[in-house]
């Protein structure tokens, strides 16, 4: 008969980063990643070979506050002891935040039911110091009122193909945005976003186009025009990397 203690564990982790030092989240083969450095701490300390995974796919120079993963394991390690082992032994970037042991069925991204993005515009003359690494600096003034009058006709199911990536593969474009609200903090503009799944530079590029509408050169009722021409030509530039942070993944 099998021994309880032979059967693995299933352990869920809520990790934060700083995205500037990597290729993004998952592993590659050229450049470093955020799951390739958890990954090697995790088997120094178990001893075992582990399939981690991660509840989404972060690119270079992508933040995270709440990103999940899991992985299956032996080791009899407290999951205090062994989140003390693993912030000693981790980049100065990566911190885990918290273990829990989940269900043997658990799947840190096929079991997510939404995700919460952040995205952060330094709009000042003023280059940002501390902030440089986790913020797009704008330097033109922008018209918050006519953003926000933009951030509405981003809610519910839609199709967000006018804000895919050109050359990504998807079964279907179509998500649905649970919330979104767009706020000014002194310089600083942050737009948060929840839906049920993101399409590939989809908040990056809706940033792209509420930049086009503060500037005014589109009208804000011009949003919901470019989400349902489901062209990409239509929407605005993509916002760079660093001014994204994935704060949350609900189950």
């Amino acid at each position: 008969m099998l021994n309880v203690e032979d059967l693995p564990k299933n352990l869920k982790m809520i990790i934060a980063y700083e995205g500037t030092a990597y290729s993004g989240f998952q592993i590659q083969k050229n450049g470093p990643t955020v799951q390739a450095e958890l990954k090697a701490v995790i088997e120094h300390i178990t001893g075992e070979t582990v399939d981690l995974q991660g509840a989404g796919r972060t690119d270079a120079g992508v933040h995270a506050r709440g990103q999940v993963v899991h992985f299956h394991t032996h080791s009899n390690l407290s999951v205090e002891k062994l989140k003390k082992a693993l912030n000693s032994l981790l980049p100065a970037d990566i911190v885990v935040r918290n273990i829990c042991e989940v269900s043997m069925d658990f799947h840190a991204r096929h079991s997510a039911v939404s995700k919460t993005y952040s995205y952060c515009l330094y709009n000042s003359e003023e280059r940002p110091l501390f902030e440089r690494n986790y913020v797009y600096h704008y330097k033109a003034v922008l018209n918050i009122t006519k953003m926000k009058e933009a951030v509405p006709f981003l809610l519910g199911k839609k199709d967000f193909k006018s804000f895919q990536a050109k050359g990504s593969a998807v079964l279907t474009t179509i998500r649905v945005v649970n919330f979104c609200h767009l706020e000014l903090k002194g310089s600083l503009i942050v737009f948060t976003i929840n839906a049920n799944g993101f399409l590939y530079h989809m908040v990056r590029n809706i940033i792209g186009t509420l930049i086009l509408i503060g500037r005014e050169k589109i009208n804000p009722s011009e949003m919901e025009q470019i989400i349902m021409g489901k062209d990409r030509a239509m929407a605005g530039e993509t916002a760079p990397a660093m001014g994204l942070c994935l704060e949350e993944v609900l189950y």
